[in-house]
């Protein structure tokens, strides 16, 4: 039974929650309808949360069969009443078919995307597909144990699911291994991290001072190099090199009043002239 499998794990709203679930009574299908009937033509709220109360089996059920996931018991059970509250809404009385069998797909809908959602910090993908994939991981995770079937087991729910047997392996690190927190203790004596194990892959202190000077040296070599171009050249070699956006031939010779061809001639000209220049710069400072 659902009560039984609750056990004295449940606190606050849970337990209220699962308390008048258990001890709701049990409807026939007339009660059922009629109860139906008064929510959709009425409006009757009344009817509608005597409704939901006596289907809460149904989440406490749907919850149990996750106790020790990762998302609290507490929140599954409201969720799953969620699920109820959205059966409910979209159920109509004409249905050959009775309450609690239509609900149920509601409120393991509304258990699952609350396990999705709340799972790890790392998004699970929403598709009917990855969701599959994820739940499935979970009832197979004594097999994936034996290390001679995991690799078996891995292809048979690729094939099942249609996805590569490279998806179903990083379904398997999220769906089967809890977050870690990269600045929790490591080691005998704690005094370290995970965080401090990890790798920066960027510069050094001592790179990004040398590509600093580096940078401000040959940005000083380019100054002195371009004082020596005449005014137009200067403008050109700016307005092709140095500005936030490169100008057009065609743009520059219509504003200097000169050819394309011309514009180009002349750029070509002064970046010859700049690496000449820069040359005996760059000689006179390191002597």
């Amino acid at each position: 039974m659902a009560s039984a499998a609750v056990g004295s794990a449940t606190t606050g709203t849970a337990r209220h929650l699962v308390n008048r679930a258990m001890n709701a009574p049990l409807l026939t299908r007339a009660q059922e309808q009629d109860l139906v009937r008064r929510w959709h033509e009425g409006g009757d709220e009344r009817a509608l949360q005597e409704l939901i109360a006596a289907h809460g089996r149904l989440a406490v059920s749907a919850a149990s069969k996750f106790r020790g996931a990762a998302v609290s018991f507490d929140d599954l059970v409201q969720q799953g009443y969620v699920g109820l509250l959205k059966a409910a809404m979209r159920f109509e009385a004409a249905r050959d078919v009775r309450f609690s069998t239509y609900a149920t797909w509601w409120v393991r809908a509304e258990i699952y995307d609350c396990m999705l959602r709340n799972w790890s910090m790392v998004r699970i993908g929403g598709s009917a597909t990855q969701k599959a994939l994820f739940f499935a991981l979970r009832r197979l995770r004594p097999r994936l144990d034996e290390t001679k079937s995991r690799d078996d087991l891995r292809q048979e729910l690729a094939a099942r699911h249609r996805v590569s047997s490279a998806d179903v392996e990083a379904m398997e690190q999220i769906a089967l291994n809890p977050d870690l927190s990269l600045n929790a203790p490591v080691g005998e004596e704690g005094s370290s991290t995970r965080q401090d194990g990890l790798v920066d892959g960027g510069a050094s202190p001592e790179d990004m001072v040398m590509f600093s000077h580096d940078n401000e040296t040959r940005s000083h070599w380019l100054r002195a190099a371009l004082k020596r171009l005449p005014e137009r050249d200067q403008a050109i070699i700016r307005a092709r090199h140095l500005g936030d956006e490169r100008r057009t031939l065609d743009d520059l010779g219509r504003e200097l009043g000169i050819s394309k061809e011309r514009v180009r001639q002349l750029e070509q000209r002064a970046i010859e002239t700049l690496r000449q220049s820069a040359v005996p710069e760059r000689l006179s400072e390191m002597s």
